[in-house]
């Protein structure tokens, strides 16, 4: 796989699966702008990804405001001449019972990882339209395919992103641009780390029986890496992947299944 003279933007690239998915892209020879809330986050990463012979800058940005997206698309602009590629990863996890669910939870949660991925899908598409090539790879999860105990306002985000995702892609259909999503289970992330130290404080588990609770409601015996899910990201980022379009792509420890 090649994506040479490509031009990606990763969000939520800091860490975990959005570090993972912008090392795979510059491994296939993509230039990429990093974006996340953190700035030293994201400069440590072009950093890297500069020292290992690629192209790579930071962008500080957060997906929730307007403001700030269409600052990025700019400054990608003028980074890479144009952005082909968006992956829309940058996202928050929670956790509680559904009556412990303050309204402030919800509107967070479904501000980053819904309305965030509208926004900055909405600024990179149409110039990926107006030059007959793109793709969009939103990171959504298991969880917006079906429900849980105690992810309310996370599998909603999530349902949100799939259905999104699904629509955006019915718009841009023939167009030369796709729109897809990727879904994995628990994944080994700071993020994954974070939640099931929520759970083990709240249930007083150890946070092994936690890790272990967590796993069960998605039928997994392991945490997926996350090579494993930037992987399935670059199968649906290079020219074979064009007539993949509005699918989720769950990521499973047996491997990508659609």
């Amino acid at each position: 796989m090649t994506l040479a003279g490509r031009g990606a933007v990763v969000t939520g690239a800091g860490r975990g699966i959005g570090l993972a998915v912008a090392r795979a892209l510059v491994g296939a020879g993509a230039a990429v702008v990093v974006a996340a809330r953190t700035r030293d986050a994201i400069e440590a990463v072009a950093t890297e990804l500069r020292a290992a012979g690629g192209r790579a800058w930071a962008v500080s940005c957060d997906v929730t405001d307007l403001a700030n997206v269409q600052a990025l698309a700019r400054a990608a602009e003028a980074h890479l001449g144009h952005a082909d590629i968006l992956v829309n990863n940058a996202g928050v996890s929670h956790s509680a019972p559904l009556q412990r669910t303050t309204l402030a939870d919800w509107n967070r949660i479904l501000t980053v990882n819904a309305t965030g991925t509208f926004l900055c899908t909405q600024a990179f598409l149409p110039t990926m339209v107006a030059r007959r090539w793109g793709r969009v790879v939103n990171i959504a999860s298991v969880a917006g395919l079906g429900g849980g105990k105690y992810i309310a306002a996370y599998s909603a985000s999530k349902h949100a992103v799939v259905g999104f995702t699904r629509s955006a892609a019915a718009e841009v259909a023939g167009t030369g641009v796709t729109v897809n999503a990727v879904c994995p289970g628990y994944v080994d992330t700071d993020m994954t780390r974070e939640s099931v130290a929520r759970i083990a404080t709240k249930t007083k588990m150890s946070p092994e029986a936690a890790l272990r609770a967590a796993l069960e409601t998605t039928g997994q015996r392991r945490l997926i890496s996350p090579e494993d899910v930037a992987h399935a990201v670059l199968t649906l980022c290079d020219d074979a992947g064009r007539e993949t379009n509005g699918e989720t792509v769950v990521i499973a420890e047996g491997g990508a299944h659609q």
